[in-house]
């Protein structure tokens, strides 16, 4: 399989936030949000080609129970069920990260964590923003995950006005505990982060939904591979 990465950090956001993990970045993606911070993690051929031998040997030298998942968007990856189904034979505590734009069923997955995106990812250029709009929502695939895993359901939030967006997409959807449901700030520096986490902390109060916090931006300011 491609791997772009493998690095041992702690889980920077949502409910397992500040647990040590090792981070499984698969290659390829089919969007363009303006604000991603793993632009070298979206052509499929970014990475590495790893055995099942030297993924597990690489894993062996971390003393991590949590393994996530990540990309780019792992759903694209044809080896996602083989990925998790070796993962789990070593009774390890699998995350997946995805936009939940793409339903597959049976994965042994013990959170899935989706990041729908929102209008705040569009990018600029509009060849660009065709592309990203085509694909970045698909409301059928995510009530699927939503129905069928452990989930979490994270919203990347720019500005105050984010709020009627997500709101009009949990109306969409059906079962959904709000506990489940993060607000966290579009942030590609620490004090950025910093900046956007006091209004966003505000919308927590008055909504009931979690702040969730990016603790890899707040500590590492967005450093590859921490």
């Amino acid at each position: 399989m491609i791997i772009n990465e493998i690095f041992y950090s702690i889980q920077g956001e949502g409910s397992l936030a500040g647990v040590p993990s090792v981070f499984i970045r698969l290659a390829g993606c089919p969007m363009r949000c303006k604000w991603c911070d793993t632009k070298y993690a979206l052509s499929s051929d970014a990475g590495k080609e790893y055995s099942i031998e030297e993924l597990f040997a690489e894993l062996a030298k971390y003393p991590a129970h949590h393994i996530v998942i990540t990309g780019g968007e792992p759903f694209v990856s044809n080896e996602l069920f083989e990925l998790c189904d070796t993962l789990k034979t070593n009774d390890v505590h699998v995350t997946i990260e995805t936009a939940g734009t793409i339903f597959t069923g049976d994965l042994k997955c013990d959170l899935m964590s989706i990041s729908p995106k929102l209008g705040n990812s569009v990018p600029d250029d509009a060849k660009l923003a065709a592309e990203h709009n085509a694909k970045c929502f698909d409301l059928d695939s995510l009530q699927s995950l939503i129905s069928n895993y452990n989930y979490q359901l994270k919203f990347v939030v720019d500005s105050p006005a984010d709020l009627d967006e997500i709101a009009q997409c949990l109306q969409k959807l059906s079962d959904i505990n709000p506990d489940k449901v993060y607000l966290m700030p579009q942030a590609m520096t620490r004090s950025e982060y910093l900046e956007k986490s006091q209004f966003i902390v505000e919308i927590c109060k008055r909504t009931g939904f979690p702040f969730s916090p990016r603790l890899q931006v707040m500590l590492y300011n967005n450093e590859k591979g921490r």
